[in-house]
């Protein structure tokens, strides 16, 4: 038995694909996170750590940027990670103004450490799919964030 509102068929099939859009969302995102939090990080700071790691020094808007984050919240990031010794600041070369973070390297150690754990746990968690589906999936998912306005 249907319970939801019938809308028109265009109105309901965005519904509800919206809703199993954020149902997988949701789901990926706790295993992902319980991921991260076993080794004693917060996302944002995995994911500063993730960066560094894969991109090497970045400026800070470069990195603002890239988790689609504010500076303020950015700031407290890097204070937090900069007193585990896992980064370090330093002041750009090519502009005075700017500066970079790079991981140190107790910052690589971890990294190199922690990341394949974690890709393990992605991929785990993505073999539900055949590599021709994730291949789809990212497709649509690409095709749907960038058309999105």
């Amino acid at each position: 038995m249907k319970t939801t509102e019938q809308y028109g068929l265009k109105v309901d099939l965005a519904l509800t694909t919206w809703v199993k859009l954020a149902r997988a969302f949701s789901s990926f995102n706790q295993k992902s996170a319980g991921s991260i939090k076993s080794f004693k990080l917060t996302q944002p700071q995995f994911s500063v750590i993730e960066a560094l790691g894969h991109l090497g020094a970045q400026k800070i808007g470069v990195l603002c940027d890239k988790m689609l984050v504010s500076g303020g919240n950015m700031t407290l990031v890097l204070d937090n990670l900069e007193q585990q010794n896992f980064i370090e600041r330093v002041h750009c070369k090519e502009d005075r103004r700017a500066i970079k973070v790079q991981l140190t390297e107790t910052g690589h150690t971890v990294f190199k450490e922690i990341f394949p754990k974690h890709a393990d746990v992605i991929t785990n968690t993505m073999s539900v799919l055949s590599e021709d589906e994730q291949k789809q999936l990212g497709a649509l998912l690409k095709k749907l964030g960038t058309n999105i306005k």
